[in-house]
C-alpha cells in the first residue's frame, strides 16, 4: 500500500487516480499514524514552499524514520523540493536536506511560472525510476522555483535555467514535473515506482 501524504498543499485526487492506474493500492493520510503499514511514501504538492509548514512541523519525523528504514518515498513537484535543504521562496522555512542545495527562481528572461510541457534529459543516468523512459521524453511542468542538478540528479530541465527534473538518493525519489498530469510518460515513471516499492530496491546509494 502506498500513501500519499495530504498536507494541504497536494494535488491528492489526480495522484491518487494515476497510481491506482498503474495498480498500486493508494490510501491518503493526514497524519502519520495512518501511514502505519504503508510500503512506500507519495509526498505531492504544489503552491509556495511556506506551504510545506505542516510537513515540517508534523511530518519530519516519520519521514526520516520511513527514509532510515529504506521505505521508498517520492516527492513531486513541491513535495521533491520539500526534500532539499529550503528554497528561497521562502528564506525562513526548512527543507527536510535529503539533497543537497536550496530551490531556485526561474530567471524573469523566460514565462514564469513555467506551466507546460518540457523535456526530460536524463543523458547516461541509469535509474529504476527511469527505466523504459526514452532521453528527451515530456512531462508536465507547473513551478516557478527549480531545484539545483547535483551528484544525485537522475535528469534534467531547461526553462531559462538548467535545474533538477528527477533526483534519487537510496530510497528517496523526486520529480520536479507532476507525473500524474504527464500522460504515459507520467503513468510508466508512477509504475516505475510501484515496483520500486515491490522490489524495495533503489538505483542509488545513500551519501555518506
Amino acid at each position: 500500500m502506498i500513501a500519499v501524504v495530504d498536507y494541504g498543499a497536494g494535488n491528492i485526487t489526480s495522484v491518487v487516480k494515476a497510481l491506482e492506474a498503474v495498480g498500486a493500492a493508494v490510501r491518503v493520510v493526514s497524519r502519520p499514524d495512518q501511514a502505519e503499514g504503508a510500503d512506500a511514501l507519495v509526498i505531492p504538492g504544489v503552491g509556495h514552499f511556506a506551504a510545506t509548514g505542516p510537513l515540517h512541523e508534523r511530518w519530519q519525523r516519520p519521514i526520516r524514520k520511513a527514509i532510515d528504514s529504506e521505505m521508498p518515498v517520492l516527492g513531486i513537484c513541491l513535495g521533491m523540493q520539500w526534500l532539499f535543504e529550503g528554497s528561497d521562496e521562502a528564506p525562513g522555512a526548512s527543507g527536510l536536506g535529503i539533497f543537497q542545495g536550496r530551490c531556485f527562481r526561474l530567471p524573469d528572461a523566460v514565462k514564469v511560472p513555467h506551466v507546460g510541457w518540457n523535456t526530460v534529459d536524463a543523458g547516461d543516468a541509469a535509474s529504476t525510476l527511469l527505466a523504459d523512459l526514452r532521453d528527451g521524453a515530456s512531462a508536465y511542468f507547473a513551478h516557478s522555483f527549480a531545484a539545483p542538478s547535483g551528484p544525485c540528479t537522475l535528469a534534467t530541465t531547461t526553462h531559462g535555467a538548467r535545474f533538477a527534473a528527477a533526483v534519487a538518493r537510496g530510497s528517496v525519489y523526486g520529480v520536479q514535473f507532476h507525473p500524474e498530469k504527464s500522460g504515459r510518460t507520467g503513468l510508466k515513471l508512477l509504475a516505475n515506482f510501484v515496483a520500486i516499492t515491490r522490489e524495495k530496491r533503489s538505483p542509488c546509494s545513500p551519501a555518506a
